[in-house]
């Protein structure tokens, strides 16, 4: 059975679901990238957290091209990424879960491809008009409906930099242009993949309101308070889908 990647970043530092769970450092071209690996079901999994498992790396210093890099030489083709979000679009309250089909990167300064002129392989212009694999997408949706949980078909990622909360300004932006959810880590990992070859799909946790969009402040409080009582439901969709992604 092939195996299938997992990338998570805040509130998701473990997996308890994975059994023989073992972190390791894997080495790449583009740095270290570390890694648990493990079994789910009876599927071999690579698990990724983004920000470490002390929670220490900000948004634009993780470094993507590695973590991409590593799950690649390590034969994984398909990604399962789950973001935690905030709600641009005003009917997306806090513990609800969206597909994700679609970004727009706001993100600057970030290394965010593999054809730079630099690395083997030169400049390439790769279409990312399905980025989000839709078979994956698919195996995910079903989960969720036999689990009776709810969940968006399809959503926009608005990724801006980080680690400050986007302005009300910077969220009106987002939402003229289309996006319906907001974070900091979806971009360029979803690039990335794409150029990678991997198939790729992304949960959202909304874990608030983007900011402007209700008047309530954004608070760590209140987003720690969500995931407690969110991260089980998608923990179930993936449990549900991995055998089938």
């Amino acid at each position: 059975m092939e195996t299938v990647g997992i990338i998570a970043g805040t509130g998701f530092y473990s997996l308890p679901a994975l059994a023989g769970a073992t972190m390791r450092k894997v080495e790449t071209v583009y740095g270290d990238a570390l890694l648990t690996s493990g079994n789910w079901n009876g599927v071999p999994i690579e698990f990724v957290t983004r920000h470490g498992v002390d929670h220490s790396l900000p948004p634009s210093k993780v470094n993507y091209r590695a973590n991409i890099t590593a799950l690649k030489n390590l034969g994984v083709n398909r990604v399962i990424a789950i973001n935690v979000v905030g709600g641009i679009d005003p009917t997306l309250d806090a513990g609800q879960l969206s597909l994700i089909d679609d970004f727009i990167d706001f993100t600057s300064g970030r290394e965010s491809t593999f054809f730079d002129g630099i690395q083997p392989g030169g400049v390439q212009h790769v279409d990312v008009v399905d980025a989000y694999d839709i078979k994956i997408r698919e195996a995910l949706s079903a989960s969720a409906t036999k689990a009776g949980i709810a969940l968006r078909e399809s959503g926009v990622y608005a990724g801006f930099n980080g680690p400050r909360f986007e302005t009300p300004a910077e969220i009106r932006l987002a939402a003229l242009a289309g996006a319906t959810v907001v974070g900091m880590t979806g971009c360029p990992e979803v690039t990335l993949a794409k150029e990678a070859g991997l198939r790729y799909a992304c949960i959202a946790l909304v874990v608030n309101s983007a900011a402007g969009v209700s008047n309530a402040p954004i608070t760590m409080e209140e987003i720690n308070a969500c995931l407690k009582v969110a991260t089980a439901k998608v923990i179930s969709i993936i449990d549900g889908a991995i055998a089938n992604v």
